[in-house]
């Protein structure tokens, strides 16, 4: 009954289910679920390629140069929006989370003038409670919003769509998230979920806000392709990174080579500009905010940690040592993605099945454990006597803890003593990267005080990575990374003996090893190094310690987010294929799958009980030409079915085809359009009657003419590089053609215009036939304009 063709000879067409070796998108059952998703909510692919069938081709038509011009304004009107958008954003995090920490640490000094354990419970309960806000939002209201964020949306751009993580409810989770588990002093940062958070304000503006929330405008909904949302989540990635780190160009380059796995110059220039309005913002904020209007944000300065005061040259002896940091990163680095993982996979297994009120108990249970530690530790360490004060320097010592600057004065029988560990333990992670970091410190920092607080501290950022709040991972690893640099650092100078090397150089050194040995990233990560340390002259160092500590990570396992991705489920395609692919065709890839095509003419109970049965996200569409060959003719996708199966206007009572271009298209293309983080359309929302079953669907308006095909026996490799840069979903794989109708050149895809020959932007979306005349000469095919599909059927 059903119209199930299994292709055979030269009419065969076997199918690619997105499928690489251990991931296959049509067993949506297999893969792990996200955490963070509903109930029976998985992953699925995304359709970045364009379907070029005749509602789009009419619509196309339709439009003309002034069109053209509104679109492209309107993208540019929408990457300034991004840029403000998450520029204030990352304003309201972080004066949010300035002011919570200033005011903890001021009550909390006042108080312990009298008494240190009365301190100590309203230190411990103001962290707990900003913790418990924290890991309630999440879990019960925005569960995708936990975690840093940022394997979930490079799976986005990668082509994966993980349901619920742009939607305005993780957006709000994000931030509110975000200002209680930083604030509440956790070892994790605010930067991954800024990256997150850009990327959902760039859906939303980009779907036109929130249906779910009654916060829309029909006025911004003229993005509804996959491929433009893909284009603004880009830009608003590139924005997170440039407002958490204020680095703009570390923002592109961070987009361009950690997340997205598709480039071009045109979107690079949006994401530039993005970028540019970023910083503009954030800098205006802060300059608005430097009278003392919000609290302790904004006296900082625009760069967050500068260090162009520090060392202005270096010796190359000091290469072995800085060689040696990198080295160290890479083991740290390594380790810690592993550690990582097992956690976080015992944690997703075991612990967190046991529902959410677990979840909120383990992130207090850490709160209390990490409030414990960092109000504790400095208190068994002796303090130190101030360094004989340098008029010339700026540094007062001692201050009072929580506030900015060096030598804390913490439990201390003198006023002119200070307590190193409580410097860097019981303090901010920005005012402890920022002594770590300092310059004019000599011996600031004991060895003792140094491994305490590495050994503490690591092990806090490892347990406290994958719990119910949202949790960035660049500061933590900056701080363990600045901490034993500065160790090496400090026994530099006690070997060489040099009056000008400075211990925080090799703290910002070590920083970067340490992010490169986990992150695994190195251009975007040494110029990110390079803005928010405002020291140009390093950056050859910073360059051979990342080139190292990447090297080494590499050795032992996959970046962090590669791993965390994996955990996830999230079936990434990384920029190389595996080595055995090299050793595989496209037709031993897909030879265990049992392709499901339909003809042209299906009837609507076939379609409907297809669709039932099976999860294939697209289906190849067969007919026959005047003598009776077999050809596929195109790709109809699942969502385009239920469309056509909703809305019951193009059911026909005949089982003949009819002319597609003498028929008036019933669809606008936006209608095939899904909504962004949601699954759209399900076969279970479709509700037919006795007489509809009986009915018929002519496929041809509907299908994608020209899918993209690949010979049987080409390499896995070539496929796998195919898919992945074109972004694609299904490819089919066809067997060896047997005959060539033309062979395209370079000069076959430069038009002539007005007589003068001019390239012209390639895009998926265009394709140029050509055919070879009997004069040598390439001339156009009179038949170009008619499609396919009239050739071939009758």
């Amino acid at each position: 009954m059903l119209s199930n063709h299994l292709q055979n000879g030269i009419g065969s067409a076997k199918h690619i289910w997105s499928r690489i070796p251990e991931f296959d998108d049509s067993a949506a059952d297999g893969v792990e679920q996200l955490s963070s998703s509903r109930d029976g909510d998985g992953v699925e692919s995304l359709d970045y390629e364009v379907v070029e069938n005749y509602a789009y081709r009419e619509e196309q038509a339709q439009r003309g140069k002034l069109y053209v011009g509104y679109y492209v304004a309107v993208k540019w009107f929408f990457s300034l929006l991004i840029g403000i958008g998450t520029g204030l954003a990352a304003v309201f995090i972080n004066l949010s989370v300035e002011n919570f920490a200033g005011w903890k640490f001021a009550l909390t000094f006042s108080i312990i003038q009298k008494s240190y354990f009365a301190g100590f419970i309203v230190y411990v309960f103001i962290n707990l409670a900003l913790v418990f806000s924290s890991a309630y939002i999440i879990t019960q209201f925005a569960p995708a919003a936990a975690g840093s964020g940022i394997p979930e949306i490079k799976g986005y751009l990668n082509g994966i769509d993980i349901h619920g993580i742009l939607l305005f409810r993780t957006l709000i989770g994000k931030i509110f998230g975000s200002i209680g588990s930083v604030g509440g002093g956790l070892a994790l940062g605010k930067e991954g979920p800024l990256v997150h958070t850009g990327a959902c304000i760039a859906s939303l503006l980009g779907q036109g806000g929130s249906t779910k929330y009654h916060l829309n405008s029909r006025w911004p909904q003229l993005f509804k392709s996959d491929r433009d949302r893909r284009d603004l989540v880009t830009c608003g990635c590139a924005a997170g990174v440039a407002a958490a780190f204020r680095a703009p160009v570390g923002g592109v380059l961070f987009a361009l080579e950690e997340v997205t796995s598709w480039w071009r110059s045109q979107l690079m220039w949006r994401v530039f500009f993005t970028s540019a309005v970023v910083a503009v913002v954030v800098r205006t904020a802060m300059g608005w905010c430097k009278s003392g209007k919000c609290g302790h944000f904004g006296a900082g300065g625009f760069i967050i940690w500068d260090v162009s005061d520090g060392q202005d040259d270096y010796y190359f002896k000091e290469l072995l040592p800085m060689a040696v940091i990198g080295v160290i990163g890479g083991l740290l680095g390594a380790l810690f993605n592993q550690l990582t993982l097992y956690i976080t996979s015992w944690r997703r297994n075991s612990l967190h099945k046991k529902g959410n009120r677990v979840k909120i108990i383990e992130a207090c249970i850490i709160s209390c454990i990490t409030s414990a530690i960092s109000f504790g530790l400095p208190l068994l360490r002796r303090c130190s006597p101030c360094p004989e004060a340098d008029p010339g320097s700026g540094i007062e010592c001692p201050r009072p803890p929580g506030m900015y600057g060096n030598y804390v004065n913490f439990y201390c029988k003198t006023e002119k003593e200070y307590n190193d560990l409580a410097t860097i333990f019981f303090n901010t992670q920005d005012d402890a990267i920022r002594n770590l970091f300092s310059a004019n410190t000599m011996h600031e920092f004991s060895a003792q005080s140094l491994l305490t607080f590495l050994a503490m501290f690591y092990t806090l950022a490892v347990v406290t990575f994958g719990t119910a709040v949202p949790a960035g991972q660049f500061v933590p690893g900056i701080m363990i990374g600045s901490t034993y640099g500065r160790l090496v650092g400090m026994f530099v100078v006690r070997f060489y003996k040099k009056l000008n090397i400075e211990e925080g150089t090799y703290a910002l050194l070590g920083a970067a090893s340490f992010l490169g040995g986990s992150m695994r990233m190195t251009v975007s990560l040494c110029v990110i190094m390079v803005e928010i340390t405002n020291n140009l002259k390093l950056l050859p160092l910073i360059m051979l310690v990342l080139l190292i500590s990447k090297a080494v990570g590499d050795a032992f396992n996959e970046g962090l987010y590669e791993v965390q991705a994996r955990l996830r489920g999230i079936p990434l395609l990384e920029s190389r294929p595996k080595y055995q692919m090299r050793q595989m065709t496209a037709k031993e890839a897909c030879k265990t799958q049992k392709v499901i095509s339909l003809p042209r003419v299906v009837k609507v109970a076939d379609v409907y009980s297809i669709l039932r049965t099976n999860t294939h996200n697209g289906f190849p569409v067969i007919d026959h030409t005047r003598s009776g060959e077999t050809l596929v003719i195109g790709l109809v996708l699942r969502s385009h079915l239920l469309v056509l199966l909703q809305s019951k206007v193009d059911f026909q009572h005949s089982p003949l085809p009819c002319d597609p271009s003498s028929r008036s298209i019933r669809h606008n293309f936006s209608e095939f359009a899904k909504p962004v983080s949601s699954k759209g359309i399900n076969i279970d929302d479709i509700h037919l009657t006795t007489d509809d079953l009986e009915m018929y669907i002519d496929l041809a308006p509907f299908l994608n003419p020209s899918p993209y095909v690949v010979s049987e026996d080409m390499s896995l490799t070539k496929v796998y590089n195919l898919f992945r840069q074109l972004g694609l979903r299904h490819l089919f794989v066809v067997p060896r053609p047997s005959r060539v109708i033309g062979l395209i050149t370079r000069k076959d895809l430069l038009i002539e215009e007005n007589g003068e020959s001019s390239s012209m932007e390639l895009q998926q979306a265009t394709s140029v036939r050509a055919q070879y005349g009997e004069r040598g000469m390439w001339t156009r095919n009179s038949d170009t304009t008619r499609p396919l599909l009239n050739d071939l059927i009758g």
